[in-house]
Protein backbone atom coordinates (compact mmCIF):
# COMPACT_ATOMS: atom_id res chain seq x y z
CA UNK A 1 0.00 0.00 0.00
CA UNK A 2 1.17 3.51 -0.70
CA UNK A 3 1.55 6.16 1.99
CA UNK A 4 -1.70 7.98 1.12
CA UNK A 5 -3.71 4.76 1.36
CA UNK A 6 -2.14 3.86 4.72
CA UNK A 7 -2.78 7.36 6.07
CA UNK A 8 -6.41 7.38 4.87
CA UNK A 9 -7.05 3.89 6.24
CA UNK A 10 -5.60 4.86 9.61
CA UNK A 11 -7.68 8.04 9.76
CA UNK A 12 -10.88 6.21 8.79
CA UNK A 13 -10.21 3.54 11.42
CA UNK A 14 -9.78 6.25 14.06
CA UNK A 15 -13.01 7.90 12.88
CA UNK A 16 -15.03 4.66 13.05
CA UNK A 17 -13.63 3.65 16.43
CA UNK A 18 -14.38 7.08 17.84
CA UNK A 19 -17.89 7.16 16.38
CA UNK A 20 -18.75 3.84 18.03
CA UNK A 21 -18.38 5.52 21.41
CA UNK A 22 -21.67 7.32 20.83
CA UNK A 23 -23.45 3.97 20.96
CA UNK A 24 -22.14 2.90 24.37
CA UNK A 25 -23.58 4.29 27.61
CA UNK A 26 -22.07 7.68 28.46
CA UNK A 27 -22.83 10.92 30.29
CA UNK A 28 -25.21 13.22 28.40
CA UNK A 29 -23.29 15.30 25.81
CA UNK A 30 -19.99 13.53 26.64
CA UNK A 31 -19.41 12.33 23.07
CA UNK A 32 -16.58 12.40 20.54
CA UNK A 33 -18.50 13.93 17.62
CA UNK A 34 -17.26 17.54 17.97
CA UNK A 35 -13.70 16.28 18.48
CA UNK A 36 -14.16 14.12 15.40
CA UNK A 37 -15.24 17.18 13.37
CA UNK A 38 -12.21 19.16 14.56
CA UNK A 39 -9.87 16.21 13.95
CA UNK A 40 -11.29 15.53 10.48
CA UNK A 41 -10.94 19.18 9.46
CA UNK A 42 -7.34 19.30 10.65
CA UNK A 43 -6.02 15.95 9.43
CA UNK A 44 -7.79 14.84 6.26
CA UNK A 45 -6.02 15.84 3.06
CA UNK A 46 -9.41 15.91 1.34
CA UNK A 47 -11.19 18.30 3.68
CA UNK A 48 -14.66 17.19 2.59
CA UNK A 49 -13.92 13.74 4.07
CA UNK A 50 -13.29 15.40 7.40
CA UNK A 51 -16.80 16.86 7.21
CA UNK A 52 -18.43 13.64 6.02
CA UNK A 53 -16.91 11.69 8.94
CA UNK A 54 -18.85 13.30 11.82
CA UNK A 55 -22.04 13.56 9.75
CA UNK A 56 -21.77 9.90 8.78
CA UNK A 57 -21.13 8.91 12.39
CA UNK A 58 -24.14 10.95 13.50
CA UNK A 59 -26.47 9.55 10.83
CA UNK A 60 -25.48 5.96 11.55
CA UNK A 61 -25.81 6.31 15.30
CA UNK A 62 -29.02 8.39 15.03
CA UNK A 63 -30.53 5.63 12.91
CA UNK A 64 -29.91 3.29 15.86
CA UNK A 65 -30.58 5.71 18.73
CA UNK A 66 -33.50 7.54 17.14
CA UNK A 67 -34.08 10.81 15.35
CA UNK A 68 -35.42 13.94 17.10
CA UNK A 69 -36.77 17.39 16.32
CA UNK A 70 -33.58 19.32 17.14
CA UNK A 71 -31.34 17.32 14.83
CA UNK A 72 -30.94 20.18 12.36
CA UNK A 73 -29.38 22.35 15.06
CA UNK A 74 -27.07 19.53 16.10
CA UNK A 75 -25.86 18.93 12.55
CA UNK A 76 -25.41 22.68 11.92
CA UNK A 77 -23.36 22.87 15.13
CA UNK A 78 -21.06 20.08 13.99
CA UNK A 79 -20.72 21.62 10.54
CA UNK A 80 -19.62 24.88 12.15
CA UNK A 81 -17.31 22.94 14.46
CA UNK A 82 -15.69 21.42 11.37
CA UNK A 83 -15.25 24.96 10.01
CA UNK A 84 -13.56 26.01 13.26
CA UNK A 85 -11.17 23.08 12.84
CA UNK A 86 -10.50 23.89 9.18
CA UNK A 87 -9.64 27.49 10.01
CA UNK A 88 -8.00 27.27 13.43
CA UNK A 89 -6.19 23.94 13.23
CA UNK A 90 -4.19 24.17 10.03
CA UNK A 91 -1.17 23.67 12.29
CA UNK A 92 -2.57 22.00 15.40
CA UNK A 93 -0.94 22.66 18.76
CA UNK A 94 -2.23 21.61 22.17
CA UNK A 95 -3.37 25.18 22.87
CA UNK A 96 -5.15 25.56 19.54
CA UNK A 97 -6.87 22.19 19.90
CA UNK A 98 -8.04 23.08 23.43
CA UNK A 99 -9.25 26.50 22.25
CA UNK A 100 -11.10 24.99 19.29
CA UNK A 101 -12.68 22.35 21.55
CA UNK A 102 -13.87 25.03 23.99
CA UNK A 103 -15.22 27.17 21.14
CA UNK A 104 -17.06 24.19 19.65
CA UNK A 105 -18.58 23.28 23.04
CA UNK A 106 -19.86 26.82 23.50
CA UNK A 107 -21.17 27.00 19.94
CA UNK A 108 -22.97 23.66 20.30
CA UNK A 109 -24.54 24.76 23.59
CA UNK A 110 -25.74 28.09 22.22
CA UNK A 111 -27.16 26.70 18.97
CA UNK A 112 -28.84 23.58 20.34
CA UNK A 113 -30.36 25.29 23.36
CA UNK A 114 -31.66 28.06 21.09
CA UNK A 115 -33.29 25.34 18.95
CA UNK A 116 -34.87 23.77 22.03
CA UNK A 117 -36.27 27.16 23.07
CA UNK A 118 -37.42 28.27 19.60
CA UNK A 119 -41.06 27.37 19.14
CA UNK A 120 -41.11 25.57 22.48
CA UNK A 121 -44.26 25.22 24.52
CA UNK A 122 -42.15 24.54 27.61
CA UNK A 123 -40.25 27.86 27.54
CA UNK A 124 -41.97 31.21 26.93
CA UNK A 125 -40.97 32.74 23.61
CA UNK A 126 -39.33 35.70 25.32
CA UNK A 127 -35.79 36.69 26.18
CA UNK A 128 -36.46 35.47 29.73
CA UNK A 129 -37.61 32.14 28.31
CA UNK A 130 -34.45 31.83 26.22
CA UNK A 131 -32.28 32.64 29.24
CA UNK A 132 -34.22 30.06 31.24
CA UNK A 133 -33.49 27.47 28.56
CA UNK A 134 -29.79 28.31 28.67
CA UNK A 135 -29.81 28.21 32.47
CA UNK A 136 -31.39 24.76 32.38
CA UNK A 137 -28.56 23.54 30.16
CA UNK A 138 -26.00 24.90 32.62
CA UNK A 139 -27.73 23.60 35.73
CA UNK A 140 -26.80 20.37 37.38
CA UNK A 141 -29.41 17.63 37.20
CA UNK A 142 -28.58 14.42 39.01
CA UNK A 143 -25.02 15.70 39.39
CA UNK A 144 -24.59 16.44 35.67
CA UNK A 145 -24.46 19.59 33.57
CA UNK A 146 -25.13 19.20 29.87
CA UNK A 147 -22.78 22.08 29.07
CA UNK A 148 -19.99 20.93 31.40
CA UNK A 149 -20.28 17.38 30.08
CA UNK A 150 -19.96 18.74 26.54
CA UNK A 151 -16.86 20.76 27.44
CA UNK A 152 -15.23 17.83 29.22
CA UNK A 153 -16.09 15.44 26.40
CA UNK A 154 -14.81 17.78 23.70
CA UNK A 155 -11.55 18.39 25.58
CA UNK A 156 -11.05 14.71 26.42
CA UNK A 157 -11.78 13.35 22.94
CA UNK A 158 -9.90 16.15 21.17
CA UNK A 159 -6.88 15.42 23.34
CA UNK A 160 -7.19 11.70 22.71
CA UNK A 161 -7.61 12.05 18.94
CA UNK A 162 -4.99 14.69 18.28
CA UNK A 163 -2.56 13.38 20.91
CA UNK A 164 -2.97 9.77 19.88
CA UNK A 165 -2.55 10.58 16.21
CA UNK A 166 0.52 12.67 16.97
CA UNK A 167 2.07 9.71 18.80
CA UNK A 168 1.23 7.42 15.87
CA UNK A 169 2.89 9.89 13.48
CA UNK A 170 6.06 9.87 15.61
CA UNK A 171 6.20 6.08 15.46
CA UNK A 172 5.07 5.63 11.83
CA UNK A 173 6.44 8.37 9.60
CA UNK A 174 4.24 7.24 6.72
CA UNK A 175 1.31 8.82 8.60
CA UNK A 176 2.87 12.27 8.47
CA UNK A 177 1.30 14.52 5.87
CA UNK A 178 3.29 15.31 2.77
CA UNK A 179 4.40 18.95 2.89
CA UNK A 180 5.02 20.83 -0.32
Amino acid sequence: MNALTIRLTTLLTIVLATALFRLVPHWPNFTPVAALALFGAATFDRKWLGLVAPFGAMLLSDAILGFHGSMGAVYISFGLTWLIGALALRRPTAGRVAGAALASSTLFFLITNFAVWYGSTFYPQTLAGLMGCYAAGLAFYDGQSFFLNGVLGDLFFSGALFGGYYLLQQRFTVLRPARA
